[in-house]
Order: structure tokens, then C-alpha cells, then sequence
């Protein structure tokens, strides 16, 4: 049987006063279309179809490549206009799932338990009670019980006193065999108080053609919360991530402060692992066995081994190359690793040091003010404060080659590309140019001079 799923994306946000589509908006993150398409995903359909509309150009060019047909929506005549514009990329049999490219953080398992209900006969509606049903189109039953039959969706904006007391509310996820809803689509009306078709009028058209109609009900509300202002998406942003910190906590992670802790990505980690305060994690990252990171650090795809210490205000971005850092590492206050960057076991990383596309053996330290791009670094090698590879020359990038033992005074400059022998020395301020031979002391820096006489040169009086 096939399936279908419709995402609604083409609605234009007005709330979130923003030039950006409302879709296009991130929670963890990804946009919000994307959470959406990525759970989507998992219930592999026959065809993904995005209904666009507002920004629909830019929408579409971020989701090109994903698999996704599009449909154009213009104007926006409502919910029920929106899904008959996906009707001609629809399979005549099967079911069709729609949901809301907004409502971000529905779970796969709840879309599977309602393609289930569906069955491809049944009308099946996703539900919640909420304690502010403000703004939601009411469950109305035969019954006075949740347990009833439903009868009908009432939007908000069209029901009475009565209605809008109802705390069950449509979450605008819905399964439908797919031969009643193209022929429910084709007979809405716009005669309600905005004149706009309701996708939420084919439940009074199955019952009216005795057709069962059923509902399955969320987790909890924040897995049906949309998103439709930035007061909202702050409030969601809070939820997802402390249901994030909840589970590793769960799983043996010492959180300084649950709610001071943002998961953008995938995370794991060892056991005794401890994570301080307003700490950023995006992409894949791995901690090991007694990591800890301390406060302010943002990490991103990097890979960190047993007994690794990361201190504060530290920036690890490996982009797509990744980045590494050994067991028992340390790294910090205020460093920078970038994409390439991988340090071995016990290799120290002091404040205000940069690390690129570069490799550093065992032991090797390089504690105070210094970068390192394009290079590798041998086991136990001092790279001095202040000291730095000139690893660009303008348009090609050159390699530094630093042997064991190497110490590297303070204020130099390694003009790749070099080679420095095992246990060389060179002296602090040196500026070298050539490859410097193995256990010698190199210094490359002009003669003292002074003189006499030589007066600074003072402002002109006005």
C-alpha cells in the first residue's frame, strides 16, 4: 500500500516579523522544515511532497537534493487549499500523512502508530489536551467523554463559548486513505468567517459518509507545539533541550545546569563524564570516559578520548574534517581547534592558541599564544608563546615539519615549508626560512643595534 506524506510549508509566519520563511527558522540547530522532513524520512514513503508558498523560492533551494517533490501554493487560501495543490503528485490508492513543516518535534513512532490507525480506510487524527487550547481547532465528540466518537474539528476562530471550553485539540496531523481525501479536497467550502477551504471540514465528510474516524493521541504536548512567533520557538528551543539534558543525565552525565546546556546536534558520551555551564555542542561529537568540559565551551564535530580536560571559553569547530583530541589532553582557556586539528595523548593547548589542519604527537605542548596550521608536530616538542607557522604565501598552502624534542622559543616565525630535526632548538624571535638540522641550536634574527643620538619624534603644536 503506499504512502504519501504532505508536508505544509507555505505559510508566511507574519508573528515572527521576520524576512525569513517561517520554516526556514532553526530550533537546535536545523530549520524547523528540516526536523520535520528528517522524522518523515524515517517512515520511508513512496513520495515526500512540500507544499510551499510565502518564500517558497528559498525554501525550496534550502531542501534541494532532499528527495522532496514541491507544490506551490499562491495564494494561501488555507489549510485544505494548501493540500489540494499536492493532489496531482498523490498516488489514487494508499494513504496520505499530513503534516506541519512548523510543529518541528513530532516523533516517528507517534506517525507510525497513526498511519497504523489509518489502515488506508480510516480517517485518523492526531490529538492532544492542552491546558491553553488557544488558537486550536476543538475535538468535538458524540459523547461528553475523550472516549467519544468524533464528529468534528472546530477552529478556533469559528467556535462558540461552548467549544472553545474543549481542552482535546487537533494537532493538524492527520491519515487519510487517499482516494476519500482527494475526493473530500475537491467538495470544501470557504463559507466560514475567513473565507478560507479548512482541511479540518473532511472530518464532517467522513462522518457524513459513515466513515470511521479515529484518533491517536501525542506523547505530551511539547511533540505537537508549532511554532509561530520567536517568544514560542525560545519556549520549544527550552523544551527540546532540556528533554536532551534529561536523557544524558539519565544515562550517567554530570550537567552542572540542565538549563544551561544546548545540544545542536548528536552527542555521546563515556561514563563520568562532566559538562559545566552554557557549554555548545553542534554536529557529532564524542566525549570518552572522564571528560570534562568546563564552562563556555562550544564544540563541534570532534572526537575526545579518556581523561581529556577542556577549559573554558575553548572554540573546537572540525567542520567536516573532524578534529581530534587525545586521552588525557588539555586543552585551554581560550583556544581554538580547527578543522584537521588532532592531538594525541597528554598534548597540552594553552590560552590563546590556535590549532589548524595539523597533528601533535605525544606530549607535545604548546601553552601560550601561538598557532599552528599545516603542521606536524612531533612527541614532546615546546612550541614557545608568541610563535607562529607562515604556512600561506599568498596562494598555496605549505607544510611545517617539527621532529621530537624540537624546542621552539618564544616570537618565532617557521616559514613553511620547513623542516626542523629531532631535538633542534631555535632561538626565541627567530624568523627561519630554511630546514634546520637535528640537535643544534638555529637563531635567524638581525644585530642589536642602537643609535646614538635618535630622538622619537614628537606631534606637531598646533
Amino acid at each position: 500500500m503506499a504512502l504519501d506524506i504532505v508536508i505544509m510549508a507555505a505559510g508566511k509566519g507574519t508573528r515572527m516579523k521576520s524576512a525569513r520563511p517561517k520554516v526556514l527558522h532553526r530550533l537546535a540547530g536545523r530549520s524547523l522544515l528540516q526536523h520535520v522532513v528528517d522524522t518523515a524520512a524515517t517512515l520511508k514513503a513512496d513520495r515526500t511532497v512540500a507544499i510551499t508558498g510565502h518564500g517558497a523560492a528559498q525554501v525550496e533551494a534550502a531542501f534541494a537534493g532532499a528527495g522532496l517533490a514541491f507544490v506551490r501554493q499562491e495564494p494561501q487560501l488555507g489549510t485544505g487549499h494548501a493540500v489540494q495543490q499536492a493532489v496531482p503528485q498523490l498516488h489514487d490508492e494508499g494513504t496520505t500523512l499530513i503534516l506541519n513543516g512548523d510543529v518541528p518535534l513530532i516523533e516517528a513512532d507517534t506517525l507510525a502508530k497513526l498511519v497504523h490507525a489509518c489502515g488506508g480506510k480510516s480517517l485518523a487524527l492526531l490529538t492532544v489536551v492542552l491546558d491553553d487550547p488557544t488558537g486550536y481547532g476543538r475535538i468535538v465528540r458524540s459523547g461528553d467523554s475523550v472516549g467519544g466518537l468524533v464528529e468534528a474539528i472546530v477552529e478556533h476562530k469559528d467556535a462558540n463559548e461552548a467549544q472553545r471550553r474543549i481542552r482535546e485539540v487537533y494537532t493538524g496531523v492527520m491519515a487519510a486513505p487517499t482516494a476519500l481525501l482527494k475526493r473530500w479536497l475537491a467538495n470544501l467550502k470557504n463559507d466560514n468567517a475567513q473565507k478560507e477551504y479548512y482541511l479540518t471540514d473532511v472530518v464532517a465528510m467522513a462522518v457524513a459518509e459513515r466513515v470511521r474516524v479515529v484518533a491517536t493521541h501525542a506523547h505530551d504536548e511539547t511533540e505537537v507545539l508549532g511554532i509561530n512567533s520567536p517568544a514560542q520557538l525560545a519556549d520549544l528551543e527550552r523544551r527540546y533541550q532540556r528533554r536532551q539534558a534529561d536523557a544524558l543525565m539519565e544515562a550517567g552525565v554530570r550537567l552542572a545546569d540542565p538549563g544551561r546546556f544546548d545540544l545542536r546536534g548528536e552527542l555521546t558520551c563515556g561514563q563520568d563524564v562532566e559538562i559545566d555551564v552554557n557549554c555548545v555542542f553542534e554536529g557529532r561529537v564524542e566525549l570518552g570516559n572522564n571528560v570534562r568540559i568546563a564552562s563556555h565551551c562550544v564544540i563541534r564535530n570532534c572526537r575526545i578520548a579518556d581523561n581529556a580536560v577542556i577549559h573554558s571559553f575553548t572554540h573546537i569547530d572540525g567542520e567536516a574534517l573532524g578534529a581530534r583530541v587525545g586521552a588525557g589532553a588539555l586543552v585551554g582557556p581560550f583556544a581554538r581547534l580547527r578543522p584537521g586539528a588532532e592531538l594525541a595523548e597528554e598534548v597540552h593547548i594553552g590560552n590563546f592558541v590556535e590549532v589548524k589542519n595539523s597533528t601533535l604527537a605525544r606530549g607535545a605542548k604548546a601553552n601560550h599564544l601561538a598557532y599552528l596550521g599545516d603542521a606536524t608536530v612531533g612527541e614532546r616538542v615546546n612550541y614557545g608563546a608568541g610563535s607562529i607557522t607562515a604556512n600561506y604565501d599568498g596562494a598555496n598552502k605549505h607544510r611545517t615539519v617539527l621532529g621530537d624534542d624540537v624546542h621552539v622559543g618564544s616570537n618565532c616565525v617557521l616559514v613553511a615549508p620547513i623542516t626542523v630535526g629531532a631535538g633542534a632548538t631555535i632561538g626565541a624571535g627567530s624568523t627561519v626560512s630554511k630546514d634546520v638540522p637535528p640537535g643544534q641550536l638555529t637563531v635567524a634574527r638581525a644585530k642589536a643595534a642602537s643609535l646614538p643620538g635618535w630622538t622619537r619624534p614628537l606631534k606637531a603644536k598646533k
